[in-house]
């Protein structure tokens, strides 16, 4: 289910942002009325998207997914090329988000949820051995994928390589690590913040390659937390770390 979009809100922010080609929008009849689908009609209409009522049973084969009602067909997603993110004229310093191994969808979408919340601007992950952008990602992420840069890469360590060439500072979680997540300096620097899968972590080549290993202090023996949950705590360490420094209220 790669090529569909589904729910309102998530519809509503694809047709807000212009990230994807929205070849046609269905709806189903009988549907109440309600602001999101008031302005998806709209919102269609302004851009020339076809859209349609379609009875209850063309949406069966969409049963496992929670759609509202409200499905949008498509083009795959635009990916960033890593050159081309590299050289984007962005205010302040860069951070990035790496995904080493992440396959369980709803925690991918989880964590570039929270990215963009946290003002980050990209995630990368790998081809192989990580879940794609796929419909179950875009509707964990809350239309999220589609307020940040997406990039696919075959080699992780390879793109590492070119980050730290390119003044980048990599901050690898390690459940070993020394360092606590908090004692890190995440301002002032364009940062990567690399989080494994629950199971086998960052490989090793990428624990080699980075410049600082932090882990989440357990107070238990029970040393495992979601991924989409660690990945938080830590993102928004440096929005914490960011908003003191500069005294803004936010």
């Amino acid at each position: 289910m790669e090529n569909y979009i589904f729910g309102r809100n998530n519809v509503v922010e694809l047709l807000i942002k212009g990230a994807r080609e929205v070849n046609k929008i269905i709806l189903m009849k009988g549907i109440k009325d309600d602001s999101k689908i008031s302005q998806i009609i709209e919102l269609a209409k302004q851009k020339g998207i076809v859209f349609q009522f379609l009875p209850k049973e063309k949406f069966r084969q969409f049963k496992e997914y929670s759609h509202q009602g409200v499905i949008a067909y498509v083009a795959p997603i635009k990916y960033i090329d890593i050159d081309d993110f590299i050289k984007k004229d962005i205010k302040g310093y860069k951070k990035v988000v790496i995904l080493d191994g992440i396959e369980d969808p709803h925690n991918f979408g989880s964590i570039i949820r929270t990215a963009v919340c946290a003002g980050f601007n990209a995630v990368i992950f790998p081809s192989r051995r990580n879940a794609n952008v796929n419909s179950t990602v875009e509707k964990s992420s809350a239309g999220a994928v589609n307020h940040i840069d997406i990039i696919m890469v075959n080699s992780l360590p390879a793109v590492i390589d070119k980050l730290k060439n390119n003044d980048f500072w990599i901050i690898a979680t390690d459940i070993n690590a020394k360092d606590n997540y908090y004692e890190i300096d995440y301002c002032n620097m364009n940062f990567a913040i690399v989080m494994g899968s629950e199971k086998e972590g960052i490989s090793g080549t990428i624990l080699k390659q980075s410049d600082f290993r932090v882990k989440i202090p357990m107070l238990s023996d029970f040393d495992s937390l979601n991924v989409a949950n660690a990945a938080s705590i830590i993102i928004y360490e440096s929005v914490k770390q960011s908003v003191q420094k500069s005294g803004i209220s936010v």
